[in-house]
């Protein structure tokens, strides 16, 4: 069976491969009690979002994770989409949300993880 830290890699592999940009996988772990991995990706459009979750929903029915309710912030969805799966929460967001909430700087603290797959 696969650990957390495992899972989230294969989330972020799975950002990437969907062509997710600038895909950055971070350990929080230490930092709160609510969740252990953040992965955030660059999104490019709304259909692209619906891609995106759709090979999330489509690995977590076989990794035992779960998604836990959550609400859009953005009037349209198309700005960030938060998406989490208990141990993992994932935060797929336009270009300029990106820049402009700058989670990677927020969350300077946690542990940036290399999960590109050696070659």
């Amino acid at each position: 069976m696969k650990t957390i830290e495992e899972k989230a890699i294969d989330i972020a592999r799975l950002m990437e491969d969907g062509k997710g940009r600038n895909v950055v996988l971070i350990d929080v772990s230490e930092l709160n009690s609510w969740t252990d991995y953040f992965v955030i990706a660059t999104i490019t459009s709304s259909a692209h979002w619906q891609g995106l979750y759709k090979q999330i929903k489509d690995y977590i029915k076989d990794a035992d994770l779960e998604f836990h309710k959550t609400n859009r912030k953005s009037p349209d969805g198309d700005d960030w989409n938060l998406i989490d799966i208990g141990p993992v929460v994932v935060h797929l967001m336009s270009e300029s949300a990106r820049n402009f909430y700058d989670l990677e700087k927020l969350w300077h603290a946690g542990k940036i993880l290399d999960f590109h797959k050696e070659e």
